[in-house]
């Protein structure tokens, strides 16, 4: 049986440092300069500020809150 891709947000790290080309932890800066902020006014931040996608934006605001969290 072959190996499911993984679902976890670190997983589409590559592909967003490739598409938007600036470094994850620059992001993650960005997203924890903006805490108590909730998870979906962090997403709109970084779509609209920062020009991401939904999807690679919540990725990232999933992993920093949950990074934050342990």
């Amino acid at each position: 049986m072959s190996e499911q891709p993984s679902k976890e947000p670190a997983s589409y790290f590559p592909s967003i440092e490739k598409k938007y080309g600036r470094p994850i932890a620059e992001r993650k800066a960005l997203v924890r300069a903006r805490y108590p902020a909730k998870h979906m006014e962090l997403v709109a931040f970084l779509k609209e500020e920062h020009g991401l996608g939904h999807g690679h934006a919540n990725a990232i605001v999933a992993d920093t809150l949950a990074e934050d969290q342990r």
